[in-house]
């Protein structure tokens, strides 16, 4: 049980230092910040480490179903939020079909809320970002 809660806490700092600050950070660029933004410069940087943070989960997945330890749990929480919705931030995530196969299972637990549709106005900017 102590080395699972290890391994969760692992996940969790993974995604507050590894994933979140590119695939968030993406995301908000594209969907948030106006199309002249000086931000947009950062975007092949931040997709790049988003792209090495998704490699790593999809190496985890080879083995694992879950980053929580044998179950769903806390740690898939915090990856999912922003990783369902990585094309926002021009991620492709075909390329990592256990991720998406991950993201299914995430969906499928009992209880599962999604979170709420983008505003209009965000759903614009992201549907014509580069």
């Amino acid at each position: 049980m102590l080395w699972q809660k290890a391994q969760a806490l692992s996940w969790m700092f993974f995604e507050q230092y590894s994933h979140e600050p590119y695939i968030a950070v993406a995301r908000f660029i594209r969907g948030w910040t106006p199309a002249d933004s000086p931000r947009r410069a950062d975007l092949p940087r931040l997709r790049e480490r988003g792209h090495q943070a998704l490699a790593v989960m999809e190496r985890h997945l080879h083995a694992a179903h879950w980053f929580s330890g044998p179950a769903y749990g806390i740690a898939d929480v915090a990856l999912f939020a922003y990783t369902h919705c990585a094309a926002d931030g021009g991620f492709d995530l075909a390329a990592y079909p256990r991720i998406g196969a991950w993201l299914a299972r995430v969906r499928s637990t009992p209880g599962f809320v999604p979170m709420a549709d983008l505003d209009d106005e965000a759903a614009a900017r992201l549907a014509l970002a580069d």
